[in-house]
C-alpha cells in the first residue's frame, strides 16, 4: 500500500494561519499541507550508518509545510520565522546544485526536492512548488529538524506530481536518507524513517538494508523528558560527523582484513564485518580488543595496513571534508558502535519481558558515557545535563542525535516530571542568558511516541 493522503479536515487549527499566509504571498490556495515530526533516539547512537538496528520515536515538535502548484517552473519557498531564515527562489529547469560549504536553511530543502526529482524526472519543466515552512523543532538540536525538512520537500513534489499514493513509505524513507546525503554528511537513514514509518504511541526498531520496522511497546508508567543544552551542533558545518563514519570505515576494513575475511576491501561496515563472521557482539567486542590498538592510527599507517595509496584512501574511503585528516581512532570507535548495539538489543529484550525501569535507565547512561568517551560526540552541556538528571532521580538519560550539543533525553517515572523538570529549570537554564528569550516548553518538555508523517490534500 502506498502513502496515504488525508483530508484537510484532520490536519489541525494551524492550517488556517498558514492557508492565510499562502494566500497573501502567493495570491492563490494551496494544494497540500504536510506534517512531518521531529524525532527522539531513545538508544542507538551513531550506529545506523554502520549497519545496525536504532530505537527512536517521533515527538510532537513537527516541520509544517504548505505547498500549492505553480505555471511557473520555479521553486519559491518562504518561512514563517522569515528574520531567522530568509526566502528563497530559484529555477526548477536545472540540475540542483546544492552548496556544501554554507548550511543554508533552504539546502535541506533542495535535497528532498532533488532526491525527488531524480526519482521522476521531466517534471521540472512542467509546474513550480510555491512553499510556506513552519516549524516548532529546535534547530541544531538533535532532534533532526534537518531530516524533516528533507522529507517535507520530497512529499511535496511527490504530492503535487499526483505520485505520492505509487511510493511505499519505507521507499520514500530510503530516497530521502540517499537524497540528504548532498548536503555532504553521510548519514545512515535513522531520521528518515522515524519520520515516515512511526506509529502512534510506540517506538521503533529500524533495521536497515533494506528499511524495516518493529513497533516496540515501551512500559507504561515511563515518561521520556527532552531537555535541549542550547548549544547548537550542525552537523552538515564542520567534519566532525563525517570523521566518525570514515573511522568506522576504516575499522572496518582493518578487522576484516586481520580477520582474514575474503573480499575484506569491499567491506565498508562494521555490521559486515560481523555478517561475514557470524560472530556475536561480544565476540566482536573481543576481536576490536584483540586486533586494534587503542592510540590513533596515523593515516601512513592505514595506508601501508590497507595497501592503498593515499590517493585510493583520499577517493574510496574519506570524504571531502575529512581528506585532511591525518589521525584517526578506530579502537575507540569500533568499540563503541558494537557494545551500543548490544544495548539496543538489551533495551528491547526488557521492553518485551521485565519492562524494568532502572535496567532501560542504566542502558541509556552507559550509551551516553560511551558517546561521551569512546565515540567523543558529546558536550560540556551535554555531560552536565546527563550529571543533573542522575541527581534528579532520572532513571536513565543521553544525548541524542549526533551530539556536539543539542538534546538529551532522560527517562523518568511520570510521577516524577514536574520535579525532575523543575530541578533542570533551577540548576541548569537559570543562569542561561538564551533561555531567558525562550519559553520553558520549547527547550524542556516531556513527550510521548507520535505518529510519522501526514499528507493532508486542501479542499
Amino acid at each position: 500500500m502506498g502513502f496515504e493522503i488525508k483530508l484537510v479536515a484532520e490536519a489541525g487549527s494551524d492550517i488556517t494561519r498558514h492557508k492565510n499566509k499562502f494566500i497573501e504571498k502567493f495570491g492563490s490556495t494551496p494544494s497540500f499541507y504536510i506534517r512531518v515530526p521531529g524525532r527522539v533516539n531513545i538508544i542507538g547512537e551513531h550506529i545506523d550508518y554502520c549497519g545496525y538496528g536504532v530505537l527512536p520515536m517521533a515527538i510532537q515538535p513537527q516541520i509544517l509545510l504548505t505547498v500549492g502548484k505553480s505555471s511557473e517552473s520555479r521553486l519559491r519557498l518562504i518561512n514563517i520565522d522569515s528574520e531567522k531564515y530568509p526566502e528563497f527562489e530559484r529555477t526548477l529547469d536545472e540540475d540542483i546544485n546544492i552548496d556544501q560549504s554554507h548550511p543554508y536553511w533552504w539546502n535541506y530543502f533542495l535535497c528532498g526536492l532533488k532526491g525527488a526529482m531524480q526519482e521522476i524526472p521531466d517534471t521540472s519543466d512542467k509546474f513550480g512548488l510555491d512553499c510556506i515552512v513552519d516549524g516548532s523543532i529546535p534547530a541544531a538540536s538533535g532532534l533532526s529538524s534537518s531530516s524533516a525538512v528533507v522529507v517535507s520537500a520530497a512529499l511535496a513534489l511527490f504530492s503535487i506530481a499526483g505520485k505520492l499514493s505509487s511510493h511505499e513509505p519505507s521507499e520514500l524513507a530510503d530516497l530521502c536518507a540517499k537524497a540528504e546525503r548532498f548536503i555532504g554528511t553521510q548519514g545512515g537513514g535513522m531520521d528518515q524513517a522515524i519520520e515516515l514509518l512511526a506509529v502512534e504511541g510506540k517506538a521503533q526498531y529500524i533495521q536497515f538494508n533494506p528499511i524495516r520496522t518493529t513497533s516496540v511497546e515501551l512500559p507504561s508508567e515511563a515518561c521520556f523528558v527532552i531537555a535541549n543544552s542550547l548549544s547548537e551542533s550542525n552537523k552538515a558545518a564542520g567534519s566532525e560527523f563525517n570523521q566518525r563514519v570514515v573511522e568506522c570505515r576504516l575499522a572496518a576494513k582493518i578487522l576484516a582484513k586481520k580477520l582474514d575475511v575474503e573480499h575484506w576491501k569491499k567491506i565498508v561496515r562494521l555490521i559486515d564485518v560481523q555478517i561475514a563472521l557470524s560472530g556475536s557482539l561480544q565476540q566482536m567486542l573481543d576481536w576490536v580488543d584483540q586486533h586494534l590498538h587503542q592510540a590513533p592510527y596515523t593515516k601512513e599507517e592505514i595506508i601501508d595496513l590497507l595497501d592503498l595509496t593515499n590517493e585510493e584512501l583520499d577517493t574510496s574511503v574519506l570524504t571531502n571534508n575529512t581528506k585532511h585528516l591525518q589521525s584517526f581512532k578506530l579502537y575507540q570507535r569500533a568499540y563503541h558502535v558494537f557494545s551500543e548495539a548490544h544495548r539496543v538489543e538489551e533495551y528491547q529484550r526488557i521492553c518485551a519481558t521485565s519492562k524494568s525501569l532502572e535496567d532501560l535507565g542504566q542502558l541509556m547512561y552507559q550509551s551516553h558515557k560511551s558517546c561521551s568517551q569512546l565515540y567523543e560526540c558529546s558536550h560540556s552541556n551535554l555531560d552536565l545535563l546527563v550529571t543533573l538528571s542522575q541527581e534528579a532521580g532520572a532513571y536513565g538519560a543521553r544525548l541524542t542525535g549526533a551530539g556536539w550539543g543539542g538534546c538529551i533525553v532522560a527517562l523518568v517515572p511520570h510521577t516524577k516530571v514536574n520535579d525532575y523538570i523543575e530541578f533542570l529549570q533551577s540548576r541548569y537554564y537559570t543562569g542561561l542568558e538564551k533561555a531567558k528569550e525562550l519559553d520553558m516548553k520549547s527547550y524542556l518538555f516531556p513527550t510521548k511516541p507520535g505518529p510519522g508523517a501526514q499528507v493532508f490534500a486542501a479542499k
